[in-house]
């Protein structure tokens, strides 16, 4: 068993050298659908909801990927050459205060409007009730992360460590952003 798991590791990382960008926005797509079965799970749907699964691994392929592998790319930038703890705090504050704003809120209206299909109204309702703790929440766990990522992590594994991150994040995101749909009695 443990040497299937190490030659298939070998090959993700062979995958992930070759083509970085594919890799992980095909991981990204991957956790994000695992982290949507388990938030359905958790929230009683009691058949696996297929479309919504997709929806969510598109989300993760087509956005989260891309724009976490783009994001380290341009700290790594806007900080060449410089290290140490002083650095790392300030990768995470730029963070802190620019993706992980717009990360949030994004995820909430492509939920609200493309895995739910809602009306704008209704998602912008749920955004402006919902956001503001969304996001406090977010400040109190993702400093932690992005510092472990940043002073620990390398850079070809960043986008891995977060994505996985995420996926638990995401069930938290995924229970808050979803509308609870109320019957009619």
């Amino acid at each position: 068993m443990s040497e299937v798991v190490a030659e298939t590791w070998q090959k993700y990382l062979q995958q992930l050298q070759k083509h970085p960008l594919r890799t992980k926005a095909v991981t990204a797509g991957v956790l994000a659908g695992f982290s949507d079965a388990v938030a359905q799970k958790i929230s009683g749907i009691k058949r696996l909801q297929l479309r919504r699964l997709l929806l969510v691994m598109l989300y993760g392929f087509a956005y989260a990927g891309p724009f976490g592998h783009f994001l380290h790319k341009l700290m790594e930038v806007i900080f060449k050459g410089q290290k140490g703890k002083s650095t790392v705090a300030k990768k995470v504050l730029l963070e802190q205060l620019t993706s992980s704003p717009w990360n949030n809120m994004f995820f909430m209206m492509y939920y609200g409007l493309v895995v739910e299909g809602r009306p704008w109204g209704l998602v912008r309702n749920k955004i402006r009730k919902d956001y503001p703790a969304v996001q406090l929440t977010a400040w109190k766990f993702w400093p932690l992360v992005g510092w472990v990522n940043y002073q620990y992590m390398p850079l070809q594994f960043r986008v891995l460590f977060h994505s996985f991150v995420a996926s638990c994040w995401a069930i938290f995101l995924n229970l808050k952003a979803r509308t609870v749909t109320i019957k009619q009695a």
